[in-house]
């Protein structure tokens, strides 16, 4: 066996290598780079699953990053347990194939309760008097403190809201190294999220570009110069590529205008009833899941998103993966944006009526993606003196919102999903030594390499 580790620079493509990038542009120019069709959607949970199980969503059943559950009749965003994703995984079939072989799955997307020998993930405690406190989880449990003791906390602001930064991409880095002398696993998969945050809030080909280039390209080639003295092949990969855009698409609030959503008054805030709807989007992205309950007028509702502007295409699932689990899980209609567009999960019409979680960031509560909870909201006078009596009110037990999140989509000048994008925004794949065309076949070169 090859040990291996496969270093995902989430957001990294073709268009991005070069001048900015020069330690990662010499890797590719000495190991191979190659461009692949992304996985539809073209997000982070169905690229991952699709990558660590050689299967597309009708196998593996990640339709996108979260999805309406017709049994709870809830929207659920960005769970974490493995036992979501179906197929055999990358590690359990080299397992059964080669006695001795272990795996280190550094967060990456459901990573909780997996059968990979080790693991680690961004999960933060809930204690029941309403407060939130930044943590990992860890498999083994006692690696959890054990980590921490030598890096210091996970740097959570750093990995995801208006505080995103490289910081937490360096200390992924550094928790791989830790991994690798701890257990010397026969393969490492380590996400390195630090591009997606610009490119989302500026958008690909913009000067502010250019230090976050650097950052990665920095944190990234450290650690394949680590790897390689260890005798570790490195796969780098990426989940997808990102497009301009300009143009957010408020589906929610078209359905509204029909009278199709329904909404509750909660303590004078507008929230989401999905159950009580009778259509509505879970947007993610460039991609939205549309759920119908009366299926007889799926076809009035397609003919509507058709004339849409903004809309390029409308699939259903069944068309794409028949039969399956992922048709169970995804919208009856899937629309996709124009490639200068993306979709909002907004449903309210007077921002003085926008639920409470609105301005904050929540990823799990939104019933949908927000890119917005990357940006400070302009209109907040002096955001640091509002962060500090927030946390002074935490401190001293009492309860508030830090509401800091614009409501203008606007902001916005990234985005993907969409499957069919220019050749230079593609993902791809760097050190293969074989031909890899779809995320799927990134599953079996990461096979072929371990078997060296």
């Amino acid at each position: 066996m090859q040990r291996v580790a496969v270093i995902n620079v989430v957001g990294l493509s073709k268009s991005l290598l070069g001048p900015s990038m020069p330690r990662l542009t010499r890797f590719a120019e000495e190991n191979g780079s190659q461009g692949f069709r992304p996985a539809f959607p073209a997000v982070t949970c169905t690229a991952q699953a699709s990558m660590l199980t050689g299967e597309c969503p009708r196998g593996h059943g990640i339709v996108a990053n979260g999805w309406y559950d017709r049994e709870s009749a809830e929207v659920r965003f960005w769970k974490q347990s493995n036992h979501l994703v179906r197929g055999e995984k990358v590690w359990e079939e080299l397992r059964r194939k080669n006695p001795g072989f272990t795996c280190a799955k550094l967060f990456w997307w459901y990573n909780m309760y997996s059968t990979a020998d080790y693991s680690m993930t961004p999960r933060p405690l809930y204690p029941a008097d309403g407060r939130k406190v930044f943590d990992i989880h860890t498999h083994p449990m006692e690696w959890r403190e054990e980590v921490k003791g030598v890096l210091g906390d996970f740097p959570f602001p750093a990995f995801w809201g208006p505080a995103a930064g490289i910081a937490s991409s360096s200390w992924i880095a550094k928790a791989a190294r830790w991994t690798e002398d701890k257990a010397s696993p026969t393969l490492s998969l380590v996400y390195l999220p630090h591009l997606d945050y610009g490119l989302q809030k500026w958008g690909p080909g913009v000067q502010e570009m250019d230090a976050e280039l650097r950052a990665i390209d920095d944190v990234t080639d450290d650690l394949i110069d680590y790897y390689e003295s260890r005798n570790v092949r490195v796969l780098v990969v990426s989940e997808y590529g990102i497009s301009a855009v300009s143009r957010p698409v408020h589906l929610n609030r078209l359905f509204r205008d029909r009278g199709w959503i329904q909404v509750k008054d909660e303590l004078g805030r507008e929230t989401l009833d999905a159950g009580g709807s009778e259509v509505f989007a879970v947007a993610d992205h460039q991609v939205a899941h549309v759920y119908v309950r009366d299926r007889s007028r799926i076809g009035e509702v397609r003919a509507m998103l058709d004339g849409v502007d903004g809309v390029d295409e409308v699939r259903t699932a069944a068309e794409m993966w028949g039969d399956s689990v992922a048709t169970d899980r995804a919208g009856d209609l899937i629309a996709i944006s124009d490639a200068d567009a993306w979709f909002t999960y907004y449903y309210w019409t007077d921002d003085a009526r926008a639920p409470d979680f609105a301005r904050t960031v929540d990823i799990h509560r939104k019933p949908g993606y927000d890119p917005a909870e990357l940006f400070i909201d302009p209109e907040v006078a002096l955001p640091k003196w509002v962060v500090a009596r927030f946390l002074l009110k935490k401190k001293l037990g009492m309860r508030g919102l830090l509401e800091l999140i614009p409501l203008d989509a606007g902001l916005v000048r990234g985005s993907h999903g969409r499957d069919v994008v220019d050749p230079d925004e593609r993902p791809v794949i760097l050190g293969a030594a074989s031909t890899v065309e779809t995320a799927e076949d990134v599953y079996r070169e990461i096979i072929r390499a371990v078997a060296g």
